[in-house]
Parts: C-alpha cells; structure tokens; sequence
C-alpha cells in the first residue's frame, strides 16, 4: 500500500506522514494543554503529556482529514504529499494514539478526563467535511479545540473545574474565533464560489471584521475582569490583555493575511505571558 504519492521507500513515508504536522496550529494546542495542568495548580508531569499527546493526534487527525478531503474528496487542493490509502492509514493511526492516550488518562485520573478529552479528537475528524461548510463549524472548530485543550488538561490535573479555568478557556475561544474569521478573508472570493459560508461570505469583509475585533475587545476585557475578580488569576496575567490588545491594534488596518500573521503571533505571546504570570504567582 503506497502512502507517499511522489516518492516510494521508508523516508519517502515518513516524510509524508509528518509533513501533516503543521507547527503554526499543533504548537497551541498542545501548549494550551500545558497550561492548563499548570493553572491547576496540581501538575503531574506524566498526566500532563498524556493529555498533551492525545492534543497532539485529535489535531494531526484534523490535519489528514481536511487534506484528504480538499485534495482527494473536493478536488480544491492542488497537490497532497498523501495517497488515499495513507491518508486512511494516518487516520487510524492517530486515531489509535488518541486512543491509547484517552486510555491512560482514564486508569490515572478517571473517566471524566478521558470524557473531557474526547470531544477534541471528534472536533478534528469532523472538521472536513461536515463542520467546514457552515459559519459556525468552519470559524469555531479549531477555538473550541483549544478552549476544550485547556480545560482537559486542567481537570485531568485536579478532576475539577473552577471559574478560572472555565473563564480563560472562554477568553482563548473569543480571542482565537476573532483570528480565525480574519483568517477566512483571505479565501473570501473561493469559499464563495464553492457556497462555504465562512463569517465573511456572510457577513462580507467589512462587517466581519467588526465582529472580529468585537470579540477581541470581549476577550481582553475579560482576562482584565479575571485577574481582577478571581485571585486564582494573578494580577499580573492582565498584562497579557495589553500585549495583544497592542498587536491588535497594528494589525487592525492590515489585510487579512499580514492581519492574521500578527495575530496568530500575538496569540503566541499572550500566552507566554499567561504561563508567565501563574509560574511565578509563588513569588508575588
């Protein structure tokens, strides 16, 4: 069975396989699961990269699954380095790593965790074809990975959720659906003319972006309201509103993919200083 479509051989295999492991979208999950066993306050070490690995496979399964479907299914992509066989063959794969993951976190933590885990790897399979197609599936998906990615990996740590846990996931969905309705400009005039409702096919570019930076606005207002309300949020994580309330503001007034660049890279630093301000809380 080929799995490579240009070349033949292991490192031809290899190589295509992991040509699906998109920095830019896998680092956040997984960091954001991090962070969310450190907000806990009870981080194990082995519990945390459990949740972190099935993090990895839900997104690498987003990734197979949206090539195969664009390339192999729609015909919209070009080129896939992946035959249809090996697509299917990445699929299980992963499918069988999160799995495992899920598994392990189950005899660790409880049933719970592993619940609370799985709707990450259903949000991944199900992205192509069917939650792509409508504004809130296409623009919500990958945000609600992340808020979900946070909150896992917050409860596998302590089997709770508190307010801070649920309030930063809310603010990393906000913050990340603003990006991604950005980040849907750029495909405006094709997503249109395959009728893929993205938030800007239906509102248009203006009013989308309007709604985009509304959610921004939203979202630092509320980690400001947090570190503020909740003392299981430092006040000190406020300053992450200013650092990306200022890429924001430099981004506003530029197209949709220098826009979403600063914005996903201002995601970036936001959570830096997140995991900044709850690391060193002891030393306040």
């Amino acid at each position: 069975m080929a799995v490579a479509r240009h070349e033949s051989g292991p490192f031809a295999t290899v190589s295509a396989l992991a040509s699906q492991v998109h920095p830019v979208f896998m680092l956040p999950p997984l960091a954001t699961s991090l962070f969310g066993g450190l907000l806990s306050g009870g981080f194990w070490p082995p519990v945390a990269a459990l949740h972190a690995g099935a993090m990895f496979f839900a997104v690498y399964t987003a990734h197979v699954k949206d090539g195969y479907v664009d390339f192999h299914v729609r015909g919209e992509d070009d080129d896939h380095p992946l035959t249809a066989s090996g697509c299917r063959m990445a699929l299980v794969g992963a499918g069988v790593g999160f799995a495992l993951c899920a598994a392990a976190i189950w005899l660790l933590v409880g049933a719970g965790a592993a619940l609370l885990t799985l709707p990450t790897w259903v949000i991944g399979y199900t992205h192509a074809p069917q939650l792509d197609m409508n504004p809130v599936g296409a623009t919500m998906g990958y945000p609600s990975g992340i808020a979900l990615a946070l909150l896992g990996g917050y409860y596998a740590q302590v089997t709770t959720l508190t307010p801070r846990a649920l309030g930063l996931a809310a603010v990393f969905l906000l913050l990340l659906t603003g990006i991604k309705i950005i980040d849907d400009e750029q495909d405006y005039d094709y997503d249109r003319s395959i009728q893929k409702r993205t938030v800007a096919v239906v509102l248009g570019h203006q009013r989308a972006r309007r709604l985009a930076f509304g959610l921004f606005g939203a979202g630092l207002l509320g980690i400001v309201g947090l570190s503020v309300a909740l003392p299981g949020v430092p006040p000190s994580a406020a300053a992450a509103a200013l650092v990306f309330g200022t890429v924001a503001a430099i981004a506003q007034r530029g197209d949709p993919e220098t826009a979403t660049m600063l914005l996903i890279r201002g995601s970036y630093l936001l959570l830096a200083v997140l995991v900044t301000a709850v690391w060193f809380r002891p030393l306040a």
